[in-house]
């Protein structure tokens, strides 16, 4: 089974917003999820919880991915 992939993502940093599409009757909706990438070893995790440090990246992310939805609706 083919992984699905957001059709758009934007990084600042170790933060990341991914933008994805789910098509309905009623057209397409798009939703979007936020990570926190960093390493444990050699190995790349990523986490849903935010520092304080973070917020600031988080909430232009989260204009960024608006932007970008409501711009391609």
């Amino acid at each position: 089974m083919e992984k699905r992939k957001p059709v758009q993502s934007f990084r600042y940093g170790a933060i990341e917003a991914a933008i994805w599409a789910n098509d309905t009757r009623n057209g397409t909706i798009y939703n979007v999820t936020f990570a926190r990438r960093y390493k444990d070893g050699e190995e790349w995790k990523s986490s849903d919880f935010f520092g304080r440090d973070d917020l600031l990246l988080l909430a232009k992310l989260a204009d960024k991915a608006h932007t970008w939805i409501y711009e391609n609706k």
